[in-house]
């Protein structure tokens, strides 16, 4: 989803965010240091497969996914990584990394990590890899509707 739509869309909803431009950065870890923001507090999107079908797991960007914990929390009897060739063309417009964690508007399950609700904001990439959306938790959780489980590990 283009930054635009992604605008649109939490306009709609009457989202209150901030769009934070920061210099070109790939990892997680690089976002947010270019951003200064805590990595705890950037979220980032991991697309996987369970039981063949596709969802998105959002972790903290300091922490790591844990299948084990991921394939417990979603009832499944298999879950591993989806590998680019299968998600390239999921998500139209997007820079392939820089995924948004709204999973639900491209009819994907989502499952967030407890530790991104410990904190009130989530920052997350708004499709690109020089901006980011930042934005209450509690706002993310309503519009999305994430599984909140632990899935992550430090």
């Amino acid at each position: 989803m283009p930054v635009e739509k992604l605008k649109r869309f939490l306009d709609e909803k009457r989202v209150k965010y901030v769009s934070i431009k920061h210099s070109l950065a790939y990892t997680a870890q690089e976002i947010a240091a270019s951003a200064h923001i805590h990595g705890k507090e950037l979220a980032k999107t991991v697309i996987v497969r369970l039981d063949g079908k596709t969802a998105m797991a959002v972790l903290p960007a300091s922490r790591r996914i844990d299948m084990e914990l991921l394939r417990t929390a979603a009832k499944a009897k298999s879950a591993e990584l989806a590998s680019e060739q299968e998600f390239r063309d999921l998500f139209p417009g997007c820079s392939l990394g820089a995924m948004p964690p709204f999973g639900n508007l491209y009819g994907m399950d989502v499952f967030a990590d407890t530790a991104l609700a410990a904190d009130e904001e989530i920052a997350f990439n708004a499709g690109s890899h020089t901006e980011l959306f930042r934005m209450e938790y509690k706002s993310f959780a309503e519009l999305v509707k994430p599984v909140l489980a632990k899935i992550a590990v430090a």
